[in-house]
């Protein structure tokens, strides 16, 4: 019974440690920075907020 407690800590352990590893190295080195070249405009967005109430 002690072996099977002891591979359950050990198991317990390695995933533990995989996890701080993954968070630790999440987006290193992968995801590009983001630079803006041009500025933002949006054409098609209504000239007023959706929750202004609107007279008919």
């Amino acid at each position: 019974m002690e072996i099977v407690g002891i591979i359950l800590v050990i198991v317990l352990i390695t995933a533990v440690s995989a996890t701080v590893s993954a968070l630790l190295k999440d987006g290193r080195g992968h995801n590009p920075p983001i630079r803006s070249k041009e500025s933002w405009t949006a054409p098609e967005a209504p000239g007023t907020p959706y929750w202004n109430p609107r007279i008919y």
